[in-house]
């Protein structure tokens, strides 16, 4: 029972040691991250910051700033898209519980492959080429029906408008509430116009086909 007691103390004593020196270990490590662009020093927003091999970091805020816990003698890993990673060593020697860095990063050029694009030499090879293709009958037939009047209705019908489209509604119904300020709008019950434009729809037969859609 004896043995059982000075080995629990023992351990306990060990352990507090190992976090004691642990804790001896550990230092605030904060910093600015910064890039040179026109002869000038800017910072890096938002580059990852971290120890190598260990689940311990952080990012740079807008100003590039940053903080957090490290350990003395770890490699800092410094990264962000467009700028070349970069790797400093905390100095294990240090007396102090904070350490300071300014760490300058390069921008990396990314090459990508190009690309380029040849137009046909004119509006009528264009042409020659469209028609010589060779389209499948599944394909064609797909093309009719995406075509087709009753599915343009449809598609005009359910498909909710562009961002243009949008603006342009909003622009103009603020037009007109704007301009009719302070007075009634016009019926367009009393407009002969409307009313012309209603009758020639009529004998076409246009509000039928409108009909038969729903």
């Amino acid at each position: 029972m004896k043995q059982l007691i000075f080995l629990f103390i023992g351990v306990w004593c060990l352990s507090t040691t190992l976090k004691a020196q642990e804790s001896e270990r550990l230092i605030q490590f904060t910093g600015v991250i910064l890039t040179e662009t026109n002869n000038e020093l800017v910072p890096v927003p938002y580059a990852n910051v971290y120890m190598k091999n260990r689940s311990r970091g952080s990012y740079s805020d807008m100003r590039g700033f940053f903080s957090f816990v490290a350990t003395k003698g770890e490699k800092v890993v410094f990264s962000c898209v467009g700028y070349k990673t970069t790797e400093i060593v905390i100095p294990d020697t240090l007396k102090d519980t904070h350490y300071s860095v300014v760490q300058l990063l390069s921008k990396d050029n990314i090459n990508l492959p190009a690309t380029v694009i040849f137009p046909w030499p004119s509006r009528e090879h264009f042409k020659i080429e469209c028609l010589a293709m060779d389209i499948k009958d599944e394909l064609h037939r797909r093309a009719m029906e995406n075509l087709a009047e009753k599915e343009m209705r449809r598609m005009r019908r359910e498909l909710a408008a562009d961002g243009k489209e949008t603006t342009r509604l909003f622009l103009q119904e603020k037009a007109n509430q704007t301009y009719y300020s302070g007075q009634f709008r016009p019926m367009n019950i009393f407009n002969p116009l409307a009313w012309a434009k209603f009758i020639d729809a009529w004998k076409k037969g246009e509000f039928k086909q409108k009909a038969d859609t729903h």
